[in-house]
């Protein structure tokens, strides 16, 4: 079932979402699908969360979607005969919840990184790999083409030219290579991926939980706005806060020279 293929803990202000099915590079199933899509809404939703880790067991991070649960009825598809001709339907897939939400999320990448993960793994805010980690954008390889807007996100971290180079030519990327093109912000060794995503992590929900919120969302909107459109925006998202109680305890902290507590009011 779904609750041993995806894990949720809720360890205060920190959620971990863990893929698990190490035996099966955490390939993805319908079923983890809609599973990953209700506990991001559920953590979203959750006043306590102010940041979402994501990670994998074993020894990926999370690869491709299962083609062979499909033929199962399991997979994309979802009722068996289309797996049966393999012909997939990514209509009846769970919408993509990931891009909607507002709470930070980080990808804790432990292991690999290929097609449906790959773009998951873009799809997050903040991507911390470990150092065996790699992200394969071998899509074009398989005859396919990024399924989850891969082909929106890679040239928006990397620019134009280098994610042309990585989809045409089938680019499987080291942990260090996607350092060093920005994909992920730091490497770590295997044995501290975990402490560190939680640090990170950590530092995010020290901060106002309102405006990190606006913060995220105002970014996913600036992808789409022109800067004049913005900057409106900007200033309406700016009203709400000054009237809240963390922007009062920011100011008194401030001058009592102390961290500030912030509840998320």
């Amino acid at each position: 079932g779904m609750s041993d293929q995806i894990l949720y803990e809720d360890a205060g202000r920190v959620a971990t979402i863990t893929f698990n099915r190490p035996d099966l590079m955490n390939t993805i199933t319908m079923t983890m699908l809609s599973g990953l899509s209700e506990l991001l809404l559920q953590a979203d939703a959750d006043p306590e969360v102010r940041a979402i880790v994501i990670t994998g067991a074993g020894r990926a991070w999370c690869a491709v979607l299962d083609i062979a649960a499909a033929s199962s009825g399991e997979g994309i598809g979802g009722d068996g005969s289309t797996g049966a001709t393999g012909e997939f339907d990514l209509r009846s897939a769970p919408p993509i919840v990931l891009n909607k939400i507002d709470t930070p999320t980080i990808a804790a990448l432990n292991g690999g990184a290929a097609g449906y993960g790959m773009d998951l793994a873009l799809g997050c805010d903040i991507r911390i790999a470990a150092e065996g980690a790699k992200l394969s954008a071998a899509y074009t390889a398989r005859g396919l083409v990024p399924e989850s807007g891969g082909t929106w996100l890679l040239p928006r971290i990397v620019g134009m030219s280098k994610a042309a180079e990585l989809l045409y030519t089938a680019r499987t990327l080291s942990a260090a290579e996607a350092a060093e093109l920005g994909l992920v912000s730091e490497v770590v060794p295997a044995e501290a991926l975990a402490d560190r995503a939680r640090e990170v992590a950590g530092e995010i929900a020290a901060n106002a939980p309102l405006a990190v919120r606006a913060a995220k969302r105002m970014m996913r909107h600036a992808m789409t706005e022109d800067f004049e459109d913005h900057v409106q925006r900007q200033y309406l998202a700016l009203l709400p806060l000054f009237a809240t109680k963390d922007f009062r305890e920011a100011l008194t902290a401030y001058m009592e020279k102390r961290p500030a507590n912030f509840e998320g009011q």
